[in-house]
């Protein structure tokens, strides 16, 4: 099938569906009623699909939010960033010491983040470098860390960290593990229970094609003890709207604290049952063929990829620019072409562009959009390779 039309192919927010849009154009509702309750519980359902976690009903009034392996959904009225802060403000005191390595623009985000809330010991590496294991063991060994953070799927430079590791440092030491899996969860291998993550969060409109404003977190049995130890305590700083209280006490009903984000909502759970139909992992496996052949494709035109060799990320790739190119490309590329990827960010904003393999991005819609690329880069007056790109994803 030949794609025409629009290539639309930056890591986040990705295409929607037409069933999501069509979701979401429907006449308003209650918050409190049972159709939002009967759409809470799709939704909570379809999440626990995505987290890969235990099996949920899909009905209201049958504990949609949790299964049998002791983890919880909760959807959050806000971006990745936030439902990230929400796991971090319910977490963490003055009191508490976290270890968070970082090797780009996201986990670095986490990690100022987490700086309001307790001590942080912020290892930064160089975006797209891998985190050094030995390392992070020795500073664990050499300190009393409460949890390990990470920002498991690095967009800003194309990787994705190496979590099993990393889990398993994490329970040598005692530590908790948290995960911003924003750009992982429904397009990377995630195992919560496995790993012992103590609490995992997720964006819509990332790897799940769902829409922007829209999160949620998974989170276990440990962490709500914590949570719960601190708070009576008075560890924590305050919090109202992110206070996790509110929502523990609204889940057995497929209800939510506050007004919630009732057309996204909508959208999500319909974004979550196609994910469910396309099957986990077989979204996970298109994904990383696609990432695979453009990987390859654009290494064998002779450009270099940022991220480490052995890390590189399977729903975005950073491809460094040629000599004498920069962003102008990508906008003849938008404007001439029809076709959309996103540049580099802080100090490499010039310099890289990145290519997104996430959501329900047809592999029609990635070739397409590698040969339109390539003969943008021929239209700048860059000397490129002349290759076969279809044969790269088949």
């Amino acid at each position: 099938m030949e794609h025409v039309g629009d290539c639309f192919l930056v890591p986040g927010p990705t295409r929607m569906s037409e069933a999501c849009r069509e979701s979401m154009a429907t006449a308003t509702i209650t918050a409190r009623g049972s159709e939002f309750r009967e759409i809470m519980a799709r939704l909570n359902s379809g999440l626990r699909y995505a987290f890969n976690l235990s099996p949920s009903s899909d009905k209201r009034g049958q504990e949609s939010w949790e299964g049998n392996d002791g983890y919880k959904v909760i959807v959050v009225s806000g971006s990745g960033t936030g439902a990230m802060e929400m796991i971090i403000a319910n977490r963490f005191g003055k009191q508490d010491n976290v270890l968070i390595p970082t090797n780009g623009k996201f986990g670095e985000r986490v990690a100022e983040m987490a700086m309001r809330y307790c001590n942080v010991t912020h290892i930064r590496y160089e975006w797209g470098q891998s985190f050094d294991i030995e390392q992070l063991e020795q500073l664990s060994k050499n300190n009393n860390f409460e949890s390990l953070i990470i920002c498991h799927n690095e967009t800003s430079a194309g990787i994705t960290q190496d979590a099993k590791a990393l889990s398993t440092l994490a329970s040598s030491y005692g530590m908790g593990f948290i995960l911003d899996g924003i750009t992982s969860v429904g397009g990377i291998e995630v195992c919560p229970e496995a790993w012992n993550a103590e609490a995992v969060v997720v964006g819509a409109q990332k790897c799940t094609a769902g829409p922007s404003g829209i999160a949620a977190i998974a989170i276990n049995e440990k962490y709500i003890s914590e949570s719960n130890h601190r708070r009576e305590n008075q560890l924590l700083h305050p919090a109202y709207y992110f206070d996790l209280q509110f929502a523990l006490n609204k889940g057995d009903d497929d209800q939510t604290p506050w007004t919630p984000s009732i057309i996204a909502a909508q959208g999500w759970a319909t974004s979550l049952e196609i994910l469910k139909n396309e099957g986990l992992e077989n979204r996970i496996s298109r994904c990383a063929n696609m990432a695979k052949g453009v990987r390859k494709l654009f290494l064998d035109a002779g450009f270099r990829l940022l991220a480490d060799n052995k890390q590189r990320s399977d729903t975005v790739t950073a491809i460094l620019y040629p000599e004498g190119i920069d962003d102008k490309w990508r906008s003849r590329l938008k404007e001439t072409y029809q076709t959309q990827v996103i540049g580099g960010q802080d100090h490499l904003k010039g310099k890289m562009f990145r290519v997104g393999t996430m959501g329900e991005t047809p592999i029609e819609e990635i070739i397409e959009g590698c040969k339109r690329m390539m003969l943008c880069f021929k239209d700048m007056g860059h000397s490129i390779k002349e290759l076969d790109v279809e044969s790269y994803f088949r």
